[in-house]
């Protein structure tokens, strides 16, 4: 293999490329970002880069540089002795000429692809009025950070109560504003923690004034004046909440439209087995885009390992080599900081075995038939770790002589 190009200049592709150059690749290495920034890490945005003063910006810096972001720096960059084609979007994938289709019109002859495109925001219906905001990129942020620090206390609608937009509203808080959480249903994060830990979870916003409207979805924005600007969010049940500014988080799809007609296998991600390789070996994908062994995952941890196994096996010209990592996710709101490792499933049990829920501080197991299959904790971090490698160490598989 003397040609490699990795498609996604973010986490998942710059673990990709580390990879390669790690596991003895010298040959040519091209990697396309849609955006025109440098990797960056993206948890800070809706969090410490987001409540920073937006007088922190310099136009001439390229914002992925930022200490809370950068991922890489310019001696990484020269070691790792890429192309970098950056504002560029790839628009097609000729699998049978092994050929990458650009949007600046040329196509990139290569030996293997690193599928790592990552995932877009879904959005509301309709058009997106003055002051309503998504956010997954740096710019995202900026002009969100723009619109909270423009005046005084603002009215904030956060759409979706999931860990961005708990996140977000954690930060609004912070800042100052005015927040309310509407989250479709019953209770936010009920799909990752449970029932029961969703509940403790949930009082958080709460305990910073945040207003939590849950079992109810959003109907339509409405607009004020003549600048276009949101003004109100009317939600399913017809309450009209104001809003000066609306952060819609729901989720993200994975961003596969540019292989559409590819003849690889497409079903919310790049379908791929257990080592994240498609049925041509040549192509392998990591991150928010690959749908690995049935399952896709959206978390810092997930995008790092699996850029590594991907490149193994890439590398090795078919799957050699399969994670056995238990799944990891953290999330920072109001100061207390959520960590989950495991495989959670409907109908395990948790039990606190230290610290206390009135204190926003406890650590807790679910169980299944006597053994521990996920660990919870808030703000218990050293702890927390030490049971993440029990775990790990259990689901290792038994050495065989």
């Amino acid at each position: 293999m003397k040609s490699v190009t990795v498609i996604g200049a973010s986490l998942a592709g710059l673990y990709a490329a580390r990879a390669l150059r790690a596991q003895g690749y010298d040959g040519r290495l091209t990697i396309v970002g849609a955006e025109p920034h440098r990797p960056y890490d993206r948890p800070p945005l809706s969090k410490e880069f987001l409540t920073a003063p937006a007088t922190t910006d310099d136009p001439d810096q390229d914002p992925a540089t930022q200490p809370a972001l950068a991922l890489t720096d310019t001696e990484e960059l020269a070691e790792l002795d890429a192309d970098w084609l950056l504002g560029t979007r790839a628009t097609g994938l000729d699998t049978r000429l092994r050929t990458v289709h650009l949007d600046t019109g040329r196509a990139l002859a290569t030996d293997g692809v690193v599928l790592a495109t990552g995932a877009t925001p879904r959005r509301l219906p309709g058009p997106a009025p003055v002051g309503s905001h998504t956010l997954r990129t740096v710019d995202d942020a900026r002009a969100l950070r723009a619109d909270l620090t423009r005046g005084g206390p603002a009215q904030v609608v956060v759409i979706g109560g999931g860990f961005i937009g708990a996140e977000v509203a954690a930060s609004c808080s912070a800042l100052g504003h005015r927040v309310t959480v509407v989250e479709a249903a019953p209770l936010p994060l009920v799909p990752q923690l449970g029932h029961t830990m969703a509940e403790l979870c949930s009082r958080l916003h709460g305990d910073h004034g945040v207003r939590l409207l849950t079992g109810t979805g959003v109907r339509q924005l409405h607009v004020g004046g003549d600048d276009g600007r949101v003004a109100a969010v009317e939600l399913s049940d017809g309450r009209l909440l104001p809003a000066d500014v609306v952060v819609t988080g729901i989720g993200v799809r994975p961003h596969t439209d540019w292989l559409e007609g590819s003849g690889l296998p497409l079903g919310d991600g790049v379908r791929c087995d257990a080592g994240c390789v498609t049925p041509i070996p040549t192509i392998v994908a990591a991150g928010d885009v690959a749908h690995v062994a049935g399952a896709r995952a959206e978390h810092w941890t997930s995008a790092t390992e699996q850029a590594g196994t991907a490149v193994h096996n890439l590398l090795a010209g078919r799957t050699v080599r399969t994670p056995h990592t238990v799944p990891y996710f953290w999330s920072d709101q109001y100061g207390v900081r959520i960590q989950f490792a495991g495989r959670r499933a409907p109908g395990d049990v948790p039990r606190i075995v230290e610290g206390s829920p009135d204190d926003r501080s406890f650590l807790a197991r679910y169980e299944r038939d006597g053994r521990t299959t996920a660990v919870l904790a808030l703000n218990r971090p050293r702890p927390f770790m030490r049971l993440r490698r029990e775990l790990a160490r259990a689901q290792q598989p038994a050495a065989t002589g």
